[in-house]
């Protein structure tokens, strides 16, 4: 055995020094990994390519203006979206071959940003291909804590890395960039304080249930999804329906805001014992045990669906707020404060299950204005 090899006490094989050098150590390794190792040459780096940019000054000048130009056009996607937003009206639609009827401005403003964000991305891409340094760099990795010394080079080798980018020797990629960016963030704001609010209590009040969009007259209890009409003596005793108002069948005509209508205006129809009914409102607007209420949670606006008939418990199966039908579907349980608001609903002529007015209160999430 060479003198400088030891010997493992677990296995008895030779064990040699993988390294001799001072930043690695004395690190020992079996004999035979060291000697299979001596089998494989060390590959190296390839030879570095040329690009045009990298020797031809009018070629880094020209990829400069190409993207430029790139960020150019994104903030030109931009400004589309932005004139689109307010210009083109909310109810022009237009027939998409394969798709059907689209609102043209959902077209429009869609596919304007998806432009904006695709011609950034495309000309960070072409900036890094064409002028950013390609330099293959290595570096050999050690087990031991770094040096003083070896943290400032690899700081140096970050803002040598930065400065490859030729970003501060490229002005107008600089400008065109952050006006691509800052644009592009235009969008994002005006989503947020043009389309989510602010909103009056009457707007959250407002549902399709409001007879004036009715012409005055009741609105029919529908089943959902048939939205074929209900009659009074169809609902049995713990029995449960799913439902729509009637004027929703305007809205899936014209093609338009049927999500939106549908998402305030749900609402779960169930026949319990009278008797079972403990709050005198919640008797007075129903009928004969008939009680409807909004199906959005009024925690965060999950559907409602789960009728448990032995408890009359409503519950929300987004994060089990629990609502009590004979106590006006009070909350009993989870992170929901709101009762569901009810619905008043009657018997027209016709025996079918109508409702004279809309919900008293805002339906869905709760609001600090509510009376309750």
């Amino acid at each position: 055995m060479n003198h400088n090899e030891t010997t493992d006490p677990g296995t008895g094989s030779a064990l040699v020094p993988a390294s001799d050098s001072s930043d690695h150590g004395h690190e020992l390794l079996p004999a035979s990994l060291v000697r299979d190792a001596d089998r494989f040459e060390n590959p190296g780096l390839p030879a570095h390519v040329h690009r045009q940019a990298d020797d031809d000054p009018k070629a880094a000048r020209r990829a400069e203006r190409q993207v430029a130009t790139l960020f150019g056009l994104s903030m030109l996607a931009t400004l589309v979206f932005l004139v689109s937003y307010f210009a083109i009206p909310d109810e022009s639609v237009f027939f998409f071959p394969g798709i059907g009827r689209a609102k043209t401005q959902n077209v429009v403003l869609g596919l304007s940003l998806g432009f904006a964000i695709f011609l950034i991305g495309i000309g960070a891409v072409h900036w890094a291909k064409t002028l950013m340094s390609d330099e293959e760099v290595s570096e050999e990795r050690h087990l031991q804590a770094s040096t003083d010394e070896q943290r400032a080079k690899a700081v140096a080798v970050v803002k040598e890395g930065v400065e490859s980018t030729q970003f501060a020797r490229r002005p107008l990629i600089k400008y065109s960039l952050g006006g691509a960016l800052g644009l592009f963030a235009l969008p994002l704001g005006l989503q947020v304080a043009g389309s989510l609010g602010p909103v009056t209590v009457e707007e959250l009040k407002h549902t399709i249930w409001d007879p004036k969009d009715n012409g005055g007259k009741p609105i029919r209890l529908m089943r959902d999804p048939e939205m074929t009409p209900i009659k009074f003596d169809e609902v049995t005793n713990g029995s449960v329906f799913h439902v729509m108002p009637e004027t929703l069948q305007k809205y899936i005509d014209e093609g338009k805001h049927v999500l939106e209508a549908k998402a305030k205006a749900a609402v779960i129809l169930i026949r319990l014992d009278p008797n079972d009914i403990k709050v005198q409102k919640a008797r007075d607007w129903g009928v004969d045990g008939v009680v409807a209420y909004s199906k959005i949670c009024t925690h965060v606006g999950c559907a409602v669906g789960l009728y448990e008939q032995q408890t009359h418990h409503l519950l929300c199966p987004c994060h089990q707020s629990t609502f009590d039908l004979t106590e006006d579907c009070a909350v009993i349980f989870g992170p929901a404060k709101r009762p569901l608001p009810q619905l008043k609903i009657t018997v027209d002529d016709a025996g079918y299950l109508v409702a004279p007015e809309g919900f008293a209160e805002p339906v869905g999430p709760s609001f600090w204005e509510r009376a309750r």
